[in-house]
Formats: structure tokens, sequence, C-alpha cells
């Protein structure tokens, strides 16, 4: 059974930083894909960024230049750093694999002065 488990998340200020981590269990982890997505209250759930198993890249238009997906296939660990937030990043952030179609608990994410 896949177990995916978010931590990082918090209360930040506007500019300030984030780093979210994802530890996967039960997958063959190095070769899954992996995207954190994000839900606001009242919004959809939107993907904000992937990572294959070989490490290509992908990034939601309003984070690009902000926010860096990485993983750690020794840790089994998905990272996802977030730099110079904004009050429109508050969400819930969720971890996906998306070969297993497994979700996390999802970890909350504030941006507030």
């Amino acid at each position: 059974q896949v177990q995916l488990v978010e931590s990082g998340g918090g209360l930040v200020q506007p500019g300030g930083s984030l780093r979210l981590s994802c530890v996967a269990s039960g997958s063959i982890f190095d070769i899954n894909a992996m995207a954190w997505y994000r839900q606001a209250p009242g919004e959809q759930r939107e993907l904000v960024a992937s990572i294959t198993g070989d490490g290509r890249l992908n990034y939601a238009d309003s984070v690009k230049g902000r926010f860096t997906i990485s993983r750690d296939n020794g840790k089994n660990t998905v990272y996802l750093q977030m730099n110079s937030l904004k009050p429109e990043d508050t969400a819930v952030y969720y971890c996906f694999d998306m070969w297993y179609d497994t979700w996390g608990q999802g970890t909350q994410v504030t941006v507030s002065s």
C-alpha cells in the first residue's frame, strides 16, 4: 500500500520561503512521476509542479521562477521549494504519486502579513 506524508507547511509573510517535503512508502519510488497540487478555499485543485522518474520538470505558469520541485530517490522524498511567496499561494498543498494515483493528506500553506 502506497502512502505519502507531507510536511513543511505553515504561516509565512509575503516574500518569504517554505520547503515542503513528501515522503513515500510502499512504492518503487525512483521510477514514479510525482507532483505537487494545491487547493485554495472554494477553488479547484490545481497542478503546481511535477517531476518524472528521470527528472523532467513541469511547472504551472503562476509559480515558474519562484518554486522548484526536486526529488531524492535515496530518501523516497520529493520536495517543493517555494520562494517569493504571495498571498495567492495560500492553499492546502498535496503530494501526488502519478503512477499509483495516490494522494497525501495535505499540508496548509498560509501567506499573510
